[in-house]
C-alpha cells in the first residue's frame, strides 16, 4: 500500500493514488497487427502516452535473394513485396532494369502495363479500405469491395495465368500480349466498380460510428509527412500534393487526364476518402488507356539478347534453343552501372536502386518500400489517442508486411 503522504486529493476531494504508466504488449499475434508488427505501449488508462513500433516479423531477405539469381528471376520475389498489388512491383522492377539498359518497350506494352497496374492499384485500395471498415465492425462493405476485387482478379488470371502473384513482367516487355477479350473484359467491369464504390460510401460516409472512429483520429501533419519521407495516399491525405504519375511521369501517364486527390487533416478519414477517390481516378486512366492502346503490335523489344524467343522456335531451331539456354542459365547482361527508378505504387513511391557489374546476376538490388517510411509515422499518429484507435489508424496506412520487412 502507498504511504499516506503520497495519496493525493483531486478538486472534488476524491482520493487519487499515484500510478506509473502501464506497459502493454500489442502484437505480433494480435489480429490487428496482422502477425507482422509488435507494438509496446505505455498507457495512461486507455490513452497512448508512448508507443514503440517494432517491425521485422516477416523479414525474408528479399534484397539478398534477388542477388543470387539472374535479373529475370527477381520477378517472383518482387511479386511478394506488396502482394496485394504485385503487378505494380513487376512494372517497377522492369522499368528499373530497362533504365539501366537504356531501352524503351513498345507503345502497346506501355499501355498494357498501365491498365494492369491501375487494376492492381484498385485491388490494393479496396483491400485497405474494406479491411479498415471491417476492423471497425462494418463487415458488409468489406464483402462488397472484396467481391469486386475478386472480379478484377478474374481478369488478371485470364491475362497472366495467376490471380495474385503473377510473375508476368519481363525486362523489355511482358510475358504475353493482351488476350483478345482484354479490352472488353476491363470495360465491362468498370461500371461494377463505380457502383460498389458508391454503395460502400453510402453505407459508411454518413455512419456516425464510422465518422467518430475516423475523423480527427490518427492525425499526421503535412510538415511531418514530408520530414519522414511518407508518400502515397498517406502523404496526400495530409496535404502533400505529390504523385509520381503526375510529377515525374513514366510509361504513358503524361497522356492521360486525371486528378490527384489531396486531403487536409491527414487523419484516418482523409486516408480512407483519398483512396476511394483514387479508385475513381484509376478508372479514368484505364478508360483513356484502353481507348488509346493499339490493337496490334509487339509487347516486347525486338532484341534476342534480352527477350526469350518464342517457344515454338525453341523447339524447332537451334539458334532459338541456344538463345533460350543462355538467357535462362546465364541471364541477360546489362552494362556496368547503377540506376534508381521509381513508380507510384499502391502505398506510394516504390523505388529500385540496382547495381550491375556486367554479369547476368544483379550485384545489388535495393528497394525503397513505401510501407517502411509510412510506418515511421505511426508513432506520431497514435500518440495521445486511445488504445482502441490503434486499430483503425494502423489499418489506414495499409502496412504490407512483405514490402515493409523485405
Amino acid at each position: 500500500m502507498e504511504p499516506l503522504d503520497e495519496i493525493l486529493e483531486d478538486e472534488d476531494g476524491a482520493l487519487e493514488l499515484p500510478a506509473d504508466p502501464m506497459r502493454l504488449n500489442m502484437g505480433p499475434s494480435h489480429p490487428a497487427m496482422h502477425g507482422t508488427i509488435r507494438m509496446v505501449l505505455d498507457l495512461d488508462g486507455e490513452t497512448v502516452q508512448n508507443v514503440d513500433v517494432q517491425p521485422g516479423y516477416l523479414h525474408r531477405g528479399f534484397e539478398k535473394s534477388c542477388e543470387r539469381g539472374t535479373w529475370a528471376q527477381v520477378f517472383p520475389y518482387a511479386d511478394r513485396l506488396n502482394y496485394v498489388s504485385p503487378m505494380l512491383n513487376n512494372v517497377g522492377f522492369s522499368l528499373a532494369v530497362e533504365k539501366l539498359m537504356d531501352i524503351e518497350v513498345p507503345e502497346r506494352c506501355q499501355y498494357y502495363r498501365v491498365v494492369l497496374g491501375e487494376l492492381a492499384r484498385i485491388c490494393d485500395h479496396f483491400t485497405c479500405n474494406g479491411a479498415s471498415a471491417m476492423e471497425l465492425g462494418a463487415f458488409t462493405p468489406f464483402l462488397w469491395l472484396l467481391k469486386v476485387r475478386d472480379w478484377i482478379w478474374d481478369i488478371l488470371e485470364k491475362e497472366t495465368g495467376a490471380r495474385m502473384t503473377h510473375s508476368f513482367g519481363r525486362i523489355g516487355g511482358m510475358a504475353a500480349p493482351p488476350t483478345d477479350a482484354f479490352k472488353d473484359d476491363v470495360r465491362a467491369i468498370i461500371p461494377e466498380i463505380v457502383k460498389v464504390v458508391g454503395e460502400a460510401e453510402k453505407m459508411l460516409v454518413t455512419n456516425r460510428i464510422f465518422l467518430d472512429r475516423m475523423q480527427g483520429v490518427g492525425n499526421l501533419s503535412k510538415e511531418r509527412a514530408i520530414a519522414l519521407g511518407v508518400t502515397g495516399p498517406v502523404a496526400r491525405s495530409a496535404g502533400v500534393d505529390f504523385d509520381l504519375r503526375k510529377d515525374e511521369p513514366y510509361l504513358v501517364y503524361d497522356r492521360f487526364d486525371f486528378e490527384v486527390p489531396v486531403g487536409v487533416d491527414g487523419d484516418n478519414w482523409d486516408r480512407f476518402m483519398v483512396r476511394m477517390e483514387e479508385v475513381r481516378q484509376s478508372l479514368r486512366i484505364i478508360e483513356q488507356a484502353l481507348e488509346q492502346m493499339p490493337d496490334e503490335g509487339p509487347v516486347n523489344v525486338d532484341d534476342p539478347r534480352i527477350v526469350l524467343p518464342e517457344k515454338q522456335e525453341v523447339y524447332t531451331t537451334i539458334e532459338a534453343t541456344i538463345a533460350h539456354f543462355k538467357l535462362v542459365m546465364e541471364g541477360l547482361k546489362p552494362p556496368k552501372g547503377e540506376v534508381y527508378s521509381a513508380i507510384e505504387a499502391g502505398n506510394g513511391e516504390l523505388g529500385f536502386h540496382i547495381v550491375s557489374d556486367g554479369s547476368g546476376t544483379p550485384y545489388r538490388v535495393r528497394v525503397r518500400p513505401p510501407c517502411w517510411y509510412n510506418l515511421q509515422a505511426v508513432r506520431e499518429m497514435l500518440m495521445g489517442d486511445m488504445i482502441a484507435d490503434i486499430i483503425p489508424t494502423f489499418g489506414s496506412i495499409n502496412m504490407i508486411g512483405g514490402e515493409c520487412d523485405r
